[in-house]
């Protein structure tokens, strides 16, 4: 007897350690990055986290072409750590390019492979498609500042691509910053038809509350410039809720959100208009489903939801609106944006299309 038992604690312990794996899991496995100028570097960063339960080693990363260089964290990454793996791209060609990065680790036997791809662009002083947003003569390539899903603790960067298209030296400057947020211009002064990047830093622990925190930051365009809305960026931070307190049975039996569509198209309205459609909201799962936050993005939209708490089985109805009057004023990508406290999908956006109709 004594002498199964002994296998059967060999056997048990076997199992327990083919169990035990590091598990590599990237926020993004390709990116796009539309235009790139000819002969001006870019840098592409993978974020990358430790899901498995063993510490992670990456022994080599290899890139599909001699333009481009790559590094990564060379130390090994204990479970529920995070990493990164960056690769430097310079075009050596005009034209469309798709590349790869491969990751060779102790998580799979097999290189698990990233992707960028973007078109080459020679044209340097001609900033319309690499940097299609305008503030009089300084364009950026973004409208709007966005930190989607981070966690308490977490400090991610967004960049943003500025060029100078004035006569005159420029310095990139972000005004009215709020506590959590901190910017730096790289390099401090553009030269004429140069160009450079904002670097946006979010401190998690700074923000006021889990879920959706809006505001809006100002981009001086020149020495003394004021606030107003047309040099206005809008910025939205997603802080994810926590939910390390949760029992075994409470993570057994979740509550699951399943939406009808995460995506609105509407035909083109006049000025005066405004139009609605339904999205059907239903829980999935094995608990009651908890609306916690929902906001829209922009005033051009406006939403309408009586109930907030559904129970297994049930469904409720989300309408979102559209008015045709502030469309115009919209910065931004019309969107809404619920938090909930479904564990797999704690926020979830919905996206709306929708334009102005031509006369």
């Amino acid at each position: 007897m004594k002498r199964i038992l002994f296998i059967l604690n060999i056997l048990f312990a076997a199992v327990l350690a083919a169990q035990a794996q590091p598990k590599i899991t990237f926020d993004k496995n390709v990116q796009e990055l539309g235009y790139v100028l000819w002969r001006n570097p870019v840098t592409i960063t993978y974020h990358f986290t430790n899901t498995g339960d063993k510490p992670l080693v990456i022994s080599k990363v290899t890139s599909s072409c001699g333009c481009t260089e790559v590094d990564w964290t060379k130390s090994p990454i204990a479970a529920g750590e995070k990493g990164m793996v960056t690769a430097v791209f310079d075009a050596e060609a005009i034209g469309h390019f798709y590349k790869e990065v491969g990751i060779y680790c102790n998580a799979s036997y097999r290189p698990i492979y990233l992707e960028f791809n973007g078109e080459v662009t020679a044209d340097a002083k001609n900033y319309s498609f690499t940097h299609p947003v305008a503030f009089g003569a300084i364009r950026l390539d973004k409208d709007e500042i966005e930190f989607n899903d981070v966690n308490k603790g977490d400090h991610p960067e967004f960049d943003i691509l500025v060029a100078n298209t004035s006569n005159k030296a420029y310095s990139p400057v972000l005004m009215h910053l709020p506590p959590y947020l901190s910017a730096k211009a790289v390099p401090e002064v553009l030269g004429r038809g140069k160009n450079g990047k904002i670097i946006v830093t979010l401190d998690t622990e700074k923000l006021p509350k889990f879920g959706i925190t809006r505001t809006s930051v100002y981009l001086s365009r020149y020495p003394g410039d004021k606030v107003g809305s047309d040099n206005e960026i809008p910025v939205s931070a997603v802080l994810l809720p926590d939910f390390s307190g949760l029992t075994e049975q409470q993570k057994n039996n979740p509550p699951q959100i399943s939406l009808s569509t995460t995506q609105l198209e509407f035909p083109p309205l006049k000025p005066n208009q405004k139009k609605s459609q339904n999205v059907i909201i239903t829980n999935t799962g094995k608990n009651d489903l908890v609306i916690q936050d929902m906001q829209v993005f922009n005033i051009a939209l406006a939403v309408n939801l009586k109930k907030t708490v559904l129970k297994p089985g049930e469904s409720a109805k989300l309408k979102i609106t559209v008015l045709g009057d502030n469309l115009s004023r919209v910065k931004g990508t019309p969107r809404v944006l619920m938090i909930t406290n479904d564990p797999k999908k704690p926020s979830v956006t919905i996206r709306v299309k929708a334009k102005i109709k031509q006369p």
